[in-house]
């Protein structure tokens, strides 16, 4: 349904090396560098950061957060670890979300700027 997701980021470089880190083990880069923005895809920017003075405000309770696709659930394990290292907090360690389905694993973190992000295998 979706080309590609915009958020806007308080500090590029930072967000840069966060999600350089976090998504690596996904499979998905850094296709895209610009002094105000980031692109990251697989084979075409799907999750834009843009430098704004006025990043949405963290809020846990919103419900929002954004999803990404892992390849095996080692990936999610890769995921949670570097996201963690890269300045990122512990929002859900990874394993089997049974209320989810029996076989959706994830892990789940908050990055720099407060967004929730998760890394899910269905296998």
């Amino acid at each position: 349904m979706f080309d590609h997701v915009s958020i806007g980021v308080a500090d590029i470089p930072r967000s840069g090396k966060f999600y350089d880190a976090a998504l690596k083990p996904l499979g998905y880069t850094r296709l895209s560098d610009g002094e105000a923005s980031l692109g990251y895809g697989a084979k075409a920017v799907a999750l834009w950061l843009g430098a704004t003075k006025k990043p949405v405000k963290p809020d846990t309770d919103s419900g929002l957060h954004f999803c990404f696709v892992a390849r095996d659930r080692k990936s999610v394990d890769a995921f949670h670890a570097a996201a963690l290292k890269a300045g990122g907090s512990d929002n859900g360690k990874p394993g089997v979300r049974a209320d989810y389905g029996p076989k959706y694993y994830a892990a789940f973190v908050i990055d720099p700027d407060g967004y929730r992000i998760e890394a899910y295998c269905g296998k």
